[in-house]
């Protein structure tokens, strides 16, 4: 069994106690379980735990033995929303020390529920980047499976995204009673995946799945509230053009993507592997910059007459635009969408992330082959000179 060291190691630096989100599957429990193994461990996935502590969330004072001082986790927190009152006690009171995991910041906030006034720290754990997997990377599998960790050791991966997208984010959605008719969420699910790496059309949406408009930007927003999905805003920050303003749309991994995608006899390869490399890259692209702390918001950019730049990064390390063709030739006008950008935007890094084996220097344009860009993105986003 593939075992993979993870980038992701300030949590346990500072000794203070801290929230770990991330999507279901990405490795938040091994890696704990891994990095602290005396630590007491409280798993709200288990009905031994989570009936006992959602009738009487005080009891978990009980479950911790006198004098202890090592640390307490407790797994998918969002589901019991009134621990976090008692841990903020036991962390002012007996000044003992936390890991929180969820699969949902977002629930807990609209919930009303306070994130412990800044008593802990917030980290994310993002499915495997290539940098993680070092010679396991393989860019076509990762096109086709994603980077979820399982998919590793699972005998048949296929089938293992397929449950995932089955026990998860339709079971689960319907047992957090997030909607009431799994059927059009299900729906839903199938339609919003033909929005993959594109602008929302939300009432187009709604259409094709049979559901009103407002049921539509619900269903979006449970994707984003259990981290299963990301919209991207349009870079508007002292805009020269007149811009869209719709945003983009991504399930979160890859393999995700193409395990809820239908496919027929009328699906070209082509349809599903531009879709699924952009995906790839913006997952990456997220995991590195959480990682690493550069702090970069991301955006797309694209104008009224259709001048698109896939990624746009934009924070205190400067800014960067990125362009992804699947092609293994790059070709001028493949370039022109970054070339108007940067004229806006002077100060702008500008690449492309293509399918050829050999950099290439285009002007004010690098464009790198993808895979070797992947493997390398926390040089490029570190954007040291």
């Amino acid at each position: 069994m593939l075992v993979f060291e993870r980038l992701i190691k300030k949590p346990l630096e500072s000794r203070k106690s801290f929230f770990l989100f991330g999507p279901r599957g990405t490795g938040k429990t091994t890696w704990l379980k891994r990095h602290l193994p005396q630590a007491l461990f409280v798993n709200l996935l288990q009905s031994e735990f989570y009936n006992s502590l959602s009738a009487n969330p005080g009891s978990l004072r009980e479950l911790i033995p006198p004098g202890h001082t090592g640390w307490i986790i407790i797994d998918e927190v969002q589901r019991i929303p009134a621990l976090l009152n008692e841990v903020h006690d036991l962390i002012e009171a007996r000044r003992l020390d936390f890991v929180l995991t969820g699969s949902s910041a977002r629930t807990l906030r609209r919930r009303g529920v306070n994130l412990l006034a800044g008593r802990a720290l917030t980290y994310r754990m993002h499915p495997l980047t290539a940098a993680e997997q070092q010679d396991a990377f393989n860019l076509r599998d990762s096109m086709q499976l994603g980077h979820l960790p399982a998919r590793f050791s699972e005998s048949d991966p296929g089938r293992y995204l397929k449950d995932y997208v089955q026990t998860y984010l339709r079971e689960e959605v319907m047992q957090e009673s997030l909607t009431r008719n799994i059927g059009h969420f299900s729906r839903f699910l199938e339609v919003a995946s033909f929005s993959q790496g594109a602008t929302i059309n939300i009432s187009g949406v709604a259409r094709e799945a049979h559901i009103e408009r407002s049921v539509a930007e619900n269903y979006f927003s449970i994707l984003e509230d259990l981290l299963i999905a990301v919209r991207l805003p349009v870079f508007s920050r002292k805009a020269k053009r007149k811009l869209i303003s719709q945003k983009k749309f991504y399930f979160f991994d890859t393999g995700v993507f193409r395990a809820i995608r239908p496919v027929g006899p009328l699906d070209s390869h082509a349809e599903m592997d531009g879709p699924a490399l952009e995906t790839l890259v913006l997952q990456e692209l997220r995991a590195i910059n959480d990682c690493y702390e550069y702090g970069y918001q991301i955006f797309f950019w694209r104008t009224r007459n259709n001048l698109e730049v896939d990624f746009v990064l934009y924070g205190p390390r400067g800014l960067l635009a990125i362009e992804i063709k699947r092609s293994t030739q790059i070709q001028p006008r493949d370039t022109r969408a970054l070339r108007e950008f940067r004229e806006d935007y002077p100060p702008a890094k500008c690449y492309v992330f293509f399918g050829g084996s050999t950099p290439l220097y285009m002007g004010d344009v690098v464009a790198l082959p993808v895979e070797r860009a992947l493997r390398n993105l926390h040089r490029i986003l570190s954007n040291d000179d």
